[in-house]
């Protein structure tokens, strides 16, 4: 599934900036998928408000921004639901210098954590696997930006990376909403 145009990295960040929120685009993302997986109730005013209160202290946003977070958020839960595995976290292409590409998973992971752990108050009564990817997720949150730039260090990254990804899909494999709860809310 291609990434909608409008839905590009720079585009997102060349929106926060316009509005002045001083959050990345892949902070952004994380906690929108952290709010997803963690089961927040699909109806807009339900996920924007909790969106709102982690991104901008419970403010609007300026309507551009808000539509592409709107366009985000449905693009993100189609790929969530996707059988066939099409999401992946918003993080810098395999161009940028891999210390931005660390920094920026890390601030993904940190802010998907943030997400989940809004919604879901229980995680500590989740399945022992979302536990130990949650531990395991909190360990990537805190990785070194300060990384060499050699093979070592790239497949390390892309470990973390797919890791994280895969983490997010159990965790909205647990959490999320029955697959028959889904389909009812596809438009046919």
């Amino acid at each position: 599934m291609a990434t909608p145009p409008s839905l590009r990295i720079d585009n997102l960040m060349a929106a926060l900036d316009a509005a002045e929120i001083g959050q990345q685009p892949g902070e952004v993302h994380g906690a929108l998928v952290g709010l997803i997986c963690g089961g927040v109730e699909q109806s807009k005013k339900a996920w924007n408000s909790a969106f709102l209160e982690l991104m901008n202290d419970g403010q609007p946003l300026p309507d551009a921004l808000q539509q592409l977070i709107d366009e985000l958020y449905q693009d993100t839960l189609t790929r969530l639901s996707d059988a066939d595995f099409g999401f992946t976290p918003m993080l810098p292409e395999e161009e940028e210098p891999l210390a931005k590409r660390v920094e920026a998973l890390s601030l993904w992971v940190q802010s998907f954590l943030t997400g989940i752990a809004m919604v879901q108050p229980k995680l500590n009564k989740a399945s022992a696997d979302v536990q130990e990817v949650i531990k395991d997720l909190a360990e990537i949150a805190l990785v070194e930006f300060d990384v060499a730039d050699d093979d070592e260090s790239e497949s390390a990254y892309m470990e973390l990376m797919e890791f994280s990804k895969m983490a997010a899909l159990l965790c909205y494999s647990e959490f999320g909403p029955e697959p028959s709860e889904q389909e009812a809310s596809v438009i046919h």
